[in-house]
């Protein structure tokens, strides 16, 4: 199972094999360049790229900078509303279906996102809150400000629920998975200094974000949305 998502430069071929299921700008591209019939090769040249990048947009849940899409649209003859979805409609809701995802299923769909809720219960009630997190060894670990605010003070030696999903407002499809079990602080030096690394910049929140907390679920639930037809 794939521990991170690094992002990768424009100029740069990823260095990992292809993880699905794909992001919604990818499958848009792949959908355009096939149509024009065009290689990955010719549509890197148009863009200015290189195929690999190409082939890691096309295949991962990646969101290029708004400066490459207007590249990308132009190399591709559309629009950047286009390539995100803007101009599409949402499919009838017949045309949709729910289908159940197995654990591991979930924990792959986890692993290839960075942002999530939690959901602890603190003096004032049950509250709900953004964190960043990564996947690590059948846990998830997240990180909050420094303890002693609402998000560390909430989930230290107690249960908690965390939930991510991913939504294409467009097509009407997506996913979403939800944890419940037990949290701990993470307190070994050594062990705050291996998450801080692999962590992409600092908590989505904002703020110091040195505050590291592992939930090892007791229950792992998944659903996704998908077209009823091919």
């Amino acid at each position: 199972m794939r521990r991170e998502t690094p992002m990768h430069p424009e100029s740069q071929a990823p260095s990992r094999p292809p993880v699905h299921p794909r992001g919604d700008v990818g499958r848009r591209v792949a959908a355009r360049r096939h149509e024009l019939g065009l290689s990955r090769e010719d549509l890197a040249l148009r863009a200015g790229s290189a195929p690999g990048y190409i082939q890691y947009l096309e295949e991962q849940p990646a969101t290029p900078g708004v400066a490459f899409l207007l590249r990308l649209a132009d190399a591709l003859e559309t629009t950047v509303p286009a390539l995100t979805g803007a101009t599409d409609g949402p499919p009838p809701a017949e045309l949709l279906r729910t289908v159940e995802l197995d654990v591991g299923a979930c924990w792959e769909l986890l692993d290839t996102h960075g942002v999530g809720r939690i959901a602890p219960h603190t003096p004032d009630g049950p509250v709900v809150l953004p964190v960043n997190y990564l996947v690590t060894e059948g846990e998830v670990a997240f990180r909050s400000t420094v303890s002693g605010t609402s998000t560390a003070a909430a989930s230290v030696d107690a249960e908690l629920a965390f939930e991510a999903d991913h939504i294409d407002e467009a097509s009407g499809q997506g996913w979403s998975v939800l944890l419940v079990g037990p949290v701990r602080d993470v307190t070994d030096p050594a062990a705050v200094e291996r998450l801080a690394v692999r962590a992409d910049g600092g908590p989505w929140t904002g703020g110091e974000g040195s505050h590291w907390t592992l939930l090892a679920p007791r229950r792992v639930t998944g659903r996704r949305i998908l077209l009823a037809g091919p």
